[in-house]
């Protein structure tokens, strides 16, 4: 191989096989050199261009967000943990029965929100993929909201709803589970904000005890709006009573202040979610504590996925994201999905193929389903497509 010769600026001076940088003659039109420079000079200018375009794409933040198929875990399975398996599930305290099959909580991915914003390539790749959905940024976070707040409000909708899910659960099995129910939040234009503080645990409304969220949200409702009446509470270790008034907030009665349930529960209930946040799997989970806490295996075997936030009454909520954890429990090897009947709207139309979605409007409907599904009889059931 031959070394081109250099000048003293250091670029090649000429020599064979190797174009002079600098020209020492003109170039007609007619010389293939002419041509040759005309698409180099094009070449380079698309190459610019996409380069820049390339960058656009890649780098400038959109007020959007991509929602797309999460992972899957099975509850009744493992999860490895600095390179140590453990139960996702774990109950001590009471029996528990071997089990089979799986049951999954699914999960969304969410590409964007604050401090990530999405870009326009992810956007583009989204929109032309069947299960990936573009959402505006302020209709899955609050304006404003940081990334470290989004996480830590996560993280209690889990833990809260893990909790929910165990008093839901093991309540339908007999045993008793008290709980208390506290001010967690008293906001400044709250009606009562002289009066109640948070911490303030919840004792008797009108004279009437109040040991559970539901009893104290049904006497709220008996009162009339406006109208004083008296408020049992324990603060500091003493009790007291003071006089509070509830606002009509659309079809509710309110008394302006934000309620925290902490449960006492007669077993301890351990679940290993990993870094999930939000409060969308607490239907599974108690379904999950029913299989274990009851002989045999609920569901036969067979791959049971599904999805839907649990109150302390067993209704089960609405959630976002249903059509993306559908494709994520399907490639996972579900067969069988359970969704909130309130999603069933949005369920319609979309379920992907192989996949059975099973309406669930309670946390005793999951039960039912849950069994019928592992006896055999799922195809008996209602489905958000069939009704």
């Amino acid at each position: 191989m031959t070394t081109p010769p250099w000048n003293q600026s250091g670029r090649p001076s000429g020599g064979a096989g190797y174009l002079p940088l600098e020209r020492t003659s003109a170039v007609t039109e007619g010389d293939p050199r002419h041509t040759l420079r005309r698409r180099t000079r094009t070449y380079l200018a698309l190459a610019v261009v996409g380069a820049l375009l390339v960058a656009a794409l890649t780098s400038l933040g959109l007020p959007y967000v991509v929602m797309r198929a999460g992972p899957v875990t099975n509850i009744l399975g493992t999860t490895d943990e600095s390179g140590t398996a453990k139960p996702v599930l774990a109950i001590e305290g009471a029996t528990t029965y071997p089990t089979q099959g799986e049951l999954d909580f699914t999960t969304v991915v969410i590409v964007g929100g604050p401090g990530h914003s999405a870009t326009a390539m992810d956007l583009l790749v989204a929109w032309l993929s069947p299960s990936q959905e573009v959402l505006p940024e302020e209709q899955v976070f609050p304006p404003g909201q940081t990334q470290e707040e989004a996480d830590q409000e996560g993280a209690a909708e889990m833990a809260s709803s893990q909790e929910i899910a165990a008093a839901v659960a093991l309540r339908s099995l007999g045993k008793e589970v008290k709980e208390r129910v506290t001010i967690a939040e008293v906001p400044d234009d709250s009606p009562n904000s002289v009066v109640l503080q948070a911490g303030d645990e919840i004792l008797s409304v009108a004279g009437k005890p109040v040991a559970t969220d539901g009893a104290l949200r049904a006497e709220l409702a008996r009162q009339t709006p406006q109208v004083p009446f008296n408020v049992g509470i324990r603060r500091s270790g003493g009790e007291r009573t003071v006089s509070i008034k509830t606002v009509e907030r659309g079809e509710r009665r309110v008394i302006g202040v934000f309620l925290s349930i902490d449960y006492d529960l007669p077993v301890k209930v351990t679940i290993n979610a990993g870094g999930v946040g939000g409060p969308s799997a607490g239907l599974m989970f108690g379904l999950a504590i029913h299989d274990v806490l009851t002989p045999g295996a609920a569901t036969g075997g067979q791959v049971i996925a599904g999805t839907g936030t649990l109150d302390p009454d067993g209704v089960v909520g609405p959630i976002g994201g249903i059509r993306q954890k559908m494709v994520g429990a399907r490639d996972d090897g579900a067969q069988w999905f359970l969704a909130p009947a309130d999603n069933c709207a949005e369920v319609a139309g979309s379920v992907p193929d192989g996949l059975r979605v099973v309406k669930v409007g309670t946390y005793a409907e999951g039960v039912a389903a849950l069994k019928a599904i592992g006896s055999g009889s799922g195809d008996s059931l209602a489905t958000c497509e069939a009704g």
